[in-house]
């Protein structure tokens, strides 16, 4: 069909009617002017497709593979697997109906506590950036579009839906911008999803500069951008800046506001023709339709998990042992952390624990599902630890411990957990520990244990997988894609994390940029990963547009190495990371087997930003690896460039000697201007910005406001209690979002009138 003439027969209100969609999934259908709607779902690891309309019971969606979190898949540093695990998610979407997943997710992790890490890829913006274009062209290769998310800047769950991250714009561009613009331009995903917080002070779905300017403009990027579900701000700003659909649906939240605005001369119509015209793109496609083969699907959620496992210690290469050998002990054992809380949620088509796939292993569950151990269940691990050869312990993050909406408190794992695993140690020097969850985690018992691997969040196939790679069928070679400190306190930005309005005074260092330039020793570095079996390192060869060297594999056993690539820029100048991840290879490769790995350079590999991409000429450092700290070849290669001197600043500041913190004046210098402290809000100065939460300590109404939503959330969720992952999730978003947002997620029950008359009594009543 003809787009323009579409629009052109569309009455103004319709067009702005459109850009709101219909109820929590799909878009609006208009028949009269020929226009269908269509049906997203949730997906970054699997499909989370809601039969219920209205989107309110998080855990009620149809059964789907449930593929590893982004966790584990980035682990496995497999362009070709996450590709594949796209199009799988692609074939259910299409069986569904489903003509957009919301996924991937690919922000930066800027450190270890943020709740939703485990959707996200990787502490790299170019290990995120490769990953998330090979799932979108695996997905939309087999038929449906791929939402990118959470464009920009949304690093924490504290505060995230109004919070304002405030970075500079150096950091911006290199680390959280540039997986973003790496997907897009490789992949040209159907959508990306604006994010809830604001960034430098305006609403990521209010920004022109982000939205337009950044994506479109610069990028190239022609598709939608879709709201995260609440995230619209003001729907005159939205349509200047350039995001197109406002969902969930249903509210016709500032629909007249913005009709008036364009009658009156405020808002340009084109500006609402755009983003008509973007919708109309993805609507008036083929529905999708299709099968897919579930065996097929969970075979390769196995295959995931397999290879994004990472073995983190194997001490006299105790790993792989028969199952004959091993006593199991862990409540996790029999019911597995599998997968994250929240929006990202999935119904698996089965879930195979490492009980059921070790049958021939005793079992002692030892713990609850919260992590608690008694006495009397300690003393019977510990005995039943002494009957076997190895004693393999089952542990990790309960799930209260990290999910969307709520951060993380800290690093350490449950008391009873450290208890039953220093427990079992102690009666069994043959010690392995199998770890679940969605990142860091302290491990002050690791020299207790022989042998430590990491699963993540495996997916419903991820007892299967445990057991091959525990027993030998299969050969850990993930890589981790983030530091794991030794213990909270060496996080450099742990001051600043969790703020309401977050102050990335780190700027660009992130992750292992950090701790390598300033020398932290940590417990795990960046791409860190063992194996059972060895590689070698030969033939560097370094050429102006491409890095080549030769993997051996050296010891008796098939396996894969991730053979990474580093750059160390020149002496002087502008301040850089001791070095920067610019390439990386997974080679499979046969006990002796040799194979050449390749490395492209391109324009980018060596720039910085200083008021746009500019190339630092010198002589630099090539670096290929098994690690950030494991570098086993050096080359130099001359790049031809230019000067990028250093800020008159930067000399003797922490960007520069790395000692201490950086100050908040040191970091406003970096920010180029003066940054205001912005006050906690007040009342008599609410807005529709603020939430429930913030305003119900100096506010009757709100304290009421409060005990409806927790009534509301109790029933849908059937209980009160905290304990309950979902409830607490549910709740803790809904006090925490701001009062605009309660007319779009509630789609309009919630009138804005009402909301706006509840605003004005909280500013001026008791």
């Amino acid at each position: 069909m003809d787009i323009p003439a579409i629009i052109s027969n569309m009455s103004l209100p319709d067009k702005v009617r459109l850009c709101t969609g219909a109820d929590f999934w799909h878009t609006r259908a208009m028949p009269r002017y020929g226009i269908p709607s269509f049906l997203m779902a949730d997906g970054p690891h699997g499909l989370r497709c809601q039969e219920d309309a209205s989107g309110a019971a998080v855990h009620d969606s149809r059964p789907a593979t449930c593929f590893p979190a982004a966790v584990t898949a980035g682990a496995a540093w497999d362009t070709e697997l996450y590709a594949a695990e796209g199009a799988a998610i692609g074939r259910e979407a299409a069986a569904a109906g489903v003509s957009l997943v919301l996924g991937p997710g690919c922000n930066i992790k800027r450190g270890p506590l943020c709740g939703r890490n485990f959707e996200y890829l990787s502490e790299d913006p170019f290990l995120s950036g490769k990953l998330a274009a090979a799932f979108v062209q695996g997905q939309q290769g087999a038929g449906v579009s791929s939402c990118l998310k959470h464009f920009a800047a949304n690093s924490q769950e504290f505060k995230r839906q109004n919070g304002d991250s405030r970075i500079d714009q150096r950091a911006l561009r290199e680390i959280y911008l540039t997986a973003f613009e790496m997907a897009v331009k490789a992949a040209q995903p159907g959508a990306v999803m604006c994010a809830y917080n604001k960034l430098n002070g305006v609403h990521c779905s209010d920004s022109r500069l982000l939205l337009t300017s950044i994506l479109r403009e610069e990028w190239g990027f022609d598709g939608m951008v879709v709201t995260d579900w609440g995230a619209l701000n003001d729907r005159i700003e939205a349509f200047r800046a350039g995001c197109d659909l406002n969902m969930p649906g249903g509210s016709r939240f500032m629909e007249r506001a913005a009709v008036e605005a364009v009658q009156s001369g405020q808002l340009e119509e084109a500006s609402v023709d755009a983003s008509v015209s973007r919708i109309l793109r993805l609507a008036l496609r083929p529905a999708p339709s299709g099968s897919f083969d579930s065996d097929a699907h969970d075979q390769l959620a196995c295959l995931a998990a397999e290879r994004g496992a990472v073995l983190l210690k194997n001490e006299g290469g105790l790993l792989p042992a028969p199952a004959a050998d091993m006593v199991l002990i862990g409540h996790m054992a029999e019911h597995p952390r599998y997968q994250g809380t929240g929006s990202s949620h999935i119904n698996p088509t089965r879930l195979t624990s490492l009980v059921q796939a070790l049958p021939e292993a005793p079992y002692l569950p030892c713990c609850t599902s919260s992590g608690e151990a008694s006495p009397e269940e300690l003393r019977r691990a510990a005995e039943g630890a002494g009957r076997a050869r190895v004693a393999v312990v089952v542990a990790g993050l309960p799930e209260l411990y990290e999910s969307e909406g709520l951060d993380r408190e800290g690093l350490a794992l449950p008391e009873g957990h450290v208890r039953m695993i220093e427990t079992v140690a102690a009666a069994n020097p043959n010690t392995v520990v199998v770890l679940l969850g969605g990142g860091p985690m302290e491990l002050p018992w690791a020299s207790k244990v022989k042998a430590i691997l990491y699963m993540g969040l495996p997916g419903q196939a991820g007892g299967r997988a445990a057991a091959r790679l525990l027993t030998g069928l299969a050969c850990p070679c993930g890589k981790l894609t983030e530091s794991w400190p030794v213990t909270y306190d060496q996080y450099i930005a742990r001051e600043t994390f969790g703020m309401r309005d977050p102050e990335y005074r780190e700027s660009i260092y992130v992750g292992y940029r950090y701790y390598d330039k300033a020398g932290v020793a940590v417990r795990f570095p960046f791409g860190y990963g063992l194996s059972y079996t060895q590689f070698t390192y030969s033939n560097l060869q370094v050429h102006s547009h491409q890095v080549t060297a030769t993997i051996t594999n050296t010891g008796s056993t098939a396996g894969a190495e991730v053979a990474q690539l580093y750059i160390a820029p020149p002496k002087g100048g502008i301040h850089r990371s001791e070095k920067e991840l610019k390439g990386f290879a997974r080679v499979e490769l046969a006990p002796g087997e040799r194979k050449e790995v390749s490395f492209p350079l391109d324009s980018r590999t060596f720039a910085v930003w200083a008021d746009g991409w500019r190339t630092p000429g010198g002589v630099y450092r090539i670096l290929v690896g098994a690690s950030s700290r494991d570098i086993r070849l050096e080359g130099q290669l001359e790049v031809p460039g230019e000067a990028v001197p250093a800020p008159d600043w930067q000399a003797g500041s922490w960007y520069e000697t790395m000692a201490g913190h950086p100050s908040r004046a040191e970091w406003e210098l970096a920010m180029g201007h003066p940054v205001p402290v912005i006050p906690k809000p007040q009342k008599g100065r609410f807005t529709m910005d603020n939430t429930c939460a913030e305003m119900m300590d100096g506010s009757r109404v709100m304290k009421l406001q409060y005990q409806v939503t927790r009534l509301v959330i109790s029933r849908i969720c059937g209980t009160t209690d905290l304990s309950d992952p979902a409830y607490r999730m549910m709740l803790t978003d809904a006090v925490n979002c701001p009062l605009r947002a309660i007319v779009i997620n509630t789609g309009g029950r919630v009138g804005e009138r009402l909301v706006r008359c509840l605003l004005k009594l909280a500013n001026s009543g008791p």
